[in-house]
């Protein structure tokens, strides 16, 4: 059982890697709470654990979130060649944002053995922030192996190699910090606000690398932002009142009936 969980944990993890390569990530990040339903789902099944109306609420909102958000999704750039990819990343505006990025990282390093044990927002900020980089260099790695399956060869440019280096450099310093936020902070508590902020700088990024909004108007913006609003609704609504349902029933205690005598029924009390 162990091994076919860790098993279709990876197949999940790769499956989502590749999803990168053919869809923008504003589109894929957000639909990371579809695994959160599930998740509810199967535990009511298999584990027994209850799924109250608040859960099928907050599992209905991520699902209309979900939709609004791939209907209203932007099409996926063209690339043909990852030093396209390395043009994006080199553009004043994501220089900029990485440069912010990396400052505000160490920052919240130095903060960690003073705030990291009494402030959440620590290590959540460093794993999100990071988290934003990690899917930049996932998407650019993820690009550099499709084009090279069709053919055209990605690893002879040195940019891939800087992509593939800078992502297993963000890997490990995120899981080693979310690690250290698993081990002083709850996962119920954990688990939204990581969700939130790792997916609101991943669209930012995105859409400052990628320029994913460049083709889409008002309307289409707004209705993907709605979505994204209705989704971390819904997630926070379930971490939130997950528990609820698995409350143990107290059972009331009741003293047996006294069954008294005729004889004693009028009888005065002592003082």
């Amino acid at each position: 059982m162990w091994w076919a969980g860790m098993l279709t944990m990876i197949i999940g993890e790769i499956a989502n890697f590749a999803a990168y390569t053919f869809a923008p990530a504003i589109l894929v990040t957000p639909l990371g709470a579809l695994s959160i339903i599930f998740s509810a789902v199967l535990a009511h099944f298999i584990l027994e654990e209850k799924l109250h109306i608040f859960g099928v609420l907050g599992c209905v909102l991520c699902v209309v979130g979900s939709v609004s958000i791939v209907l209203h999704a932007p099409q996926e750039r063209t690339i043909e060649s990852v030093k396209q990819v390395w043009s994006l990343a080199t553009a004043p505006g994501f220089i900029v944002y990485t440069c912010l990025v990396v400052l505000l990282v160490v920052v919240l390093i130095l903060l960690v053995p003073r705030y990291g044990t009494s402030h959440l927002v620590v290590y959540i900020g460093i794993c999100s922030l990071m988290g934003s980089l990690t899917v930049m260099c996932v998407k650019a790695v993820g690009i550099a192996l499709k084009l090279s399956f069709e053919g055209m060869n990605q690893f002879k440019y040195f940019q891939t190699w800087i992509f593939t280096v800078t992502l297993i450099f963000c890997c490990l310093l995120q899981i080693n910090y979310l690690n250290k936020a698993l081990d002083t902070f709850n996962t119920a508590v954990i688990s939204p606000v990581y969700y939130v902020m790792f997916t609101t700088f991943t669209i930012l990024a995105s859409m400052i690398m990628f320029k994913d909004w460049d083709l889409q108007n008002g309307s289409q913006i707004a209705t993907e932002l709605c979505g994204f609003v209705t989704i971390l609704a819904g997630t926070f609504l379930l971490h939130k009142t997950k528990d609820m349902g698995n409350s143990a029933s107290t059972t009331e205690v009741t003293e047996p009936p006294v069954c008294e005598s005729p004889n004693h029924q009028n009888e005065p009390s002592n003082p």
